[in-house]
């Protein structure tokens, strides 16, 4: 109590610069890592297209950053390190349309302040370069003529020299590292047309050349995160030509999920964000694909107009808000989703290396008849048709088979022509040989061996024809008997109110009772027995927080996922070779039939180059 009078009678005055700027450092620079972003900001917004850095003891003793950028004047080198001094923006139209990495101006004098500082830079139209050196504690700049080609070197020294206490709660060598190896990370994959060169203790950990055809990308991409990425990666390239959106990048399978979201870049305008709003729109792509605690892996890359999002609500520039965050959310989701769907069993082998791989000093013929090729099966005439029939009765629907005509076994050849079926008479997933122990079909593809979880294919198929029967007709609705009072605030009422033909198309009849009172008439068939009020409150929190919802389709969806794993057909059931062939028809022509509704995927391949390796041969 004492110490809150004190500071009531505590006169106002100013603070000292070099108190200020050291709080204003405690929102830039946190870490080393903090420091080497600002920095290669700095380098990437002066148009540098070779970038070398340099580090010691994780950050903490050395950081030199050389760049061969625009460069800074001999007289604009001391105003660089003063707070507030910027060249990116000049009034209020820049800030509304900043395209620039950095432009608050508070960068260099915030490191300055906590470190030992010198800027040396010669822009190209100069013919000599100059030097401007700081330390934290007295903030006067010392200017000096210095060598220097065109470009611009800072060297940080001793970072928080001056507060030991800032010092103290620095991590290893090692973590620190691994913070400031994420940064160049991230600005790599953000620029490809730019070089980089990391080092560390004087051992080079990165050097990336500038990747500017498809396969250097991909190259680039392999050497950040890894071989497996690229391998499962799904091209994305949409665009939205009416609100002038574009979406382009890499999204990885949902078979290459990862234990946590560490492999996770979303760059909006070639800056790096963290978004709730594009979260929640790329877990809503992946929902039903997806292993239950996994997270997938993507490199996503949002093109849109500077004057639509704001990049000015975070000091570290990490959040951005968008002014029509509904559109950008619908936009991703709708994206992302297309994506996934299109992979299908036809286009995951296309990416897969058909023709094996031949041991040196062996002619190719030779390696081909020495192969082991499983005889051909045939049936008797018209016994096709008939097992068609019988796979048909796994359905309540219309018989699949008038949809999709099944290609009948090796050896066999029926008129019946697939649609997706190659030139060489193969479809993707083959022909089934055989059942085993009643739960995987075994089948003969043009790559080698395909494996098929029978229930777990079949439980897609199934979902997805249910959600296609739910989009081509409105939700059918169940009145109450006693309607459901439902208490809100006012501004979730009047969002019911605004909203009500969404509601209306998802099955709901909502009526507004008063300024916090809601009245729930109606409700879907399928949600009967479901936490209605809640729901209807979670669906209302979204629209209110991203402007759209997709809670009342999930749960639809979770209950068409399990009526669908209780229809599909179960272990142990004996197919016959026509209702296996039937079924990989189906798996073909059905999206996202790679996962059943729960994640876990529904066939695997054994190529002829692995099976070779299980059985040495050629070796």
């Amino acid at each position: 109590m004492q110490t809150s009078n004190s500071l009531v009678h505590t006169p106002i005055r100013l603070l000292s610069p070099q108190l200020a700027n050291q709080i204003a450092a405690g929102e830039v620079v946190e870490r080393p890592a903090s420091v080497v972003k600002e920095l290669l900001e700095n380098s990437l917004d002066a148009g540098a297209r070779s970038i070398s850095l340099e580090v010691e003891q994780g950050g903490v003793r050395l950081i030199r950053l050389r760049d061969d950028g625009g460069g800074i004047h001999k007289d604009d080198l001391p105003l660089a390190l003063s707070r507030h001094a910027t060249s990116k923006i000049a009034a209020l139209e820049d800030l509304e349309a900043v395209m620039s990495l950095g432009f608050r101006g508070e960068a260099l004098a915030s490191i300055s302040s906590v470190s030992r500082l010198t800027l040396t830079s010669r822009p190209p139209d100069q013919s000599e370069a100059w030097s401007v050196s700081v330390e934290g504690r007295d903030m006067a700049p010392t200017l000096a003529p210095a060598a220097h080609p065109p470009g611009s070197t800072v060297e940080v020294r001793d970072l928080f020299f001056n507060t030991p206490a800032r010092r103290k709660f620095l991590r290893t060598e090692k973590t620190e590292l691994n913070h400031l190896e994420e940064v160049v990370r991230r600005l790599a994959l953000s620029r490809f047309d730019v070089s980089f060169t990391l080092a560390h203790n004087a051992r080079t950990l990165y050097q990336l050349r500038p990747a500017m055809s498809e396969l250097e990308r991909e190259r680039r991409l392999s050497l950040l995160l890894g071989q497996p990425f690229i391998e499962h990666a799904l091209v994305v390239d949409m665009a939205a030509e009416a609100s002038g959106l574009r979406l382009h990048g890499w999204i990885t399978q949902p078979t290459h999920s990862r234990s946590q979201a560490d492999q996770q870049y979303f760059f909006v305008n070639g800056r790096i964000i963290k978004d709730k709003v594009v979260s929640h729109a790329v877990r809503q792509a992946y929902q039903d694909v997806l292993f239950n605690g996994r997270h997938p892996a993507f490199v996503l890359y949002l093109e849109l107009d500077p004057t639509l999002v704001d990049v000015n609500v975070h000091p570290t520039k990490h959040e951005v808000r968008f002014r029509e965050s509904r559109l950008v959310h619908d936009f991703i989701y709708r994206s992302l989703h297309r994506v996934i769907a299109q992979m299908t069993p036809a286009s995951v082998m296309e990416s897969a290396v058909s023709a094996p791989s031949v041991p040196a000093g062996q002619p190719v013929q030779s390696y081909e008849q020495n192969r082991f090729h499983l005889p051909p099966q045939s049936v008797p005439a018209g016994a096709v048709q008939r097992q068609i029939e019988q796979y048909a009765q796994l359905y309540p629907r219309e018989p699949l088979a008038r949809e999709y005509p099944v290609s009948p076994p090796m050896g066999v050849r029926d008129e019946a022509v697939l649609p997706e079926t190659p030139a060489d008479g193969t479809p993707p997933l083959g022909f089934a040989l055989a059942q085993l122990h009643g739960v995987y079909i075994l089948s003969q593809s043009a790559q080698g061996l395909i494996l098929v979880d029978m229930h777990a294919a079949h439980e897609r198929i199934v979902y997805e024809r249910m959600k296609q029967a739910l989009t081509e007709e409105r939700l059918r609705s169940q009145p109450l008997l006693v309607p459901v009072s439902l208490t809100v605030s006012s501004r979730e009422a009047d969002l019911a109110e605004e909203q009500a033909d969404v509601f209306a198309r998802l099955g709901f009849s909502l009526q507004r009772m008063g300024d916090e009172a809601l009245a729930i008439r109606e409700v879907p068939v399928y949600l009967a027995k479901s936490d209605v009020p809640q729901l209807v409150r979670d669906v209302l929190s979204d629209l209110s927080e991203l402007g759209s919802s997709q809670r009342i389709e999930n749960h639809i969806n979770e209950l068409l996922g399990t009526m669908a794993c209780h229809g599909a057909v179960r272990a142990n059931r004996q197919l016959t070779l026509a209702e296996m062939n039937a079924l990989l028809r189906d798996m073909e022509q059905t999206e996202r039939s790679g996962q059943c509704n729960h994640g876990r995927p529904t066939w695997v391949c054994l190529s002829m180059n692995e099976l070779d390796k299980l059985f040495l041969r050629g070796q």
